[in-house]
């Protein structure tokens, strides 16, 4: 019985450091970028979209498809960045296995 008691205090444990880790993510941030660095988006840990820059030379009124493919890419490489993060923070805890709703 000692052996279970000491078991779910491990297991609390480490439910409590995984809340923390998701927790973090919310403040971690990492950044896509598209067209040599014209537009640029921020997006955290928990894969939302915080901040897109886009530099005067990517606009150009007469090609404005080219822009919204510009920005198609920074915001899909940040999300992609996200999960990388994500995936390396939570891993931790998974040893690498991909829990469906974790993260």
């Amino acid at each position: 019985m000692n052996n279970m008691n000491q078991m779910m205090k491990q297991v609390k444990k480490m439910q409590e450091q995984m809340l923390k880790a998701q927790e973090e993510l919310q403040t971690k941030t990492v950044e896509g970028t598209a067209g040599g660095g014209v537009v640029t988006a921020v997006v955290n840990g928990h894969k939302k979209l915080v901040s897109i820059a886009i530099k005067p030379e990517a606009v150009d009124p007469d090609d404005v498809e080219m822009l919204q493919d510009l920005v198609l890419t920074a915001v899909n490489d940040a999300i992609t960045k996200a999960d990388e993060l994500a995936n390396k923070d939570m891993g931790k805890f998974t040893g690498g296995m991909k829990i469906p709703g974790l993260f």
